[in-house]
């Protein structure tokens, strides 16, 4: 089944999305000023990183900031539901793109895709008139 997520919802997620962008800006610097360099990193990094914040999140303010009961359930189906798109869109861009493919660079783009594929789901939900729909 397809979820529908609310506005409050995409905009927590994407909070947290940039908390992990600049996370990981953080850890790229820190590592080439000791002179190590950074291990590849692929777009199903970025989405397992992004749902264990979601669960660590949860468990420490979920209730309190409006998440829905069964949030990570949903969340973890929907990112399972996206993830050959995602990838494909990230390898794009990633390729395309001037930019190295950081690991910031990576999240930025595989919760940039993420977010697009839910807004979209989003609309094909609305306007199909129905709170849910088959995958």
């Amino acid at each position: 089944m397809a979820i529908m997520l609310s506005g409050h919802v995409i905009g927590l997620l994407k909070e947290y999305m940039q908390d992990l962008v600049e996370q990981a800006r953080q850890e790229t610097s820190a590592q080439e000023r000791f002179g190590f360099s950074a291990a590849a990193y692929r777009p199903d990094h970025a989405i397992s990183d992004l749902l264990a914040l979601l669960d660590d999140r949860i468990e420490s303010e979920g209730m309190q900031v409006g998440l829905p009961e069964g949030f990570l359930h949903d969340m973890w189906s929907l990112c399972n539901d996206a993830s050959v798109q995602v990838t494909d869109r990230v390898y794009v861009e990633t390729n395309v793109g001037p930019e190295a493919g950081s690991k910031a660079r990576t999240r930025e783009l595989t919760y940039r895709a993420l977010v697009a594929f839910i807004e979209a789901r989003g609309r094909a939900l609305s306007q199909g008139g129905q709170g849910e729909m088959e995958s």
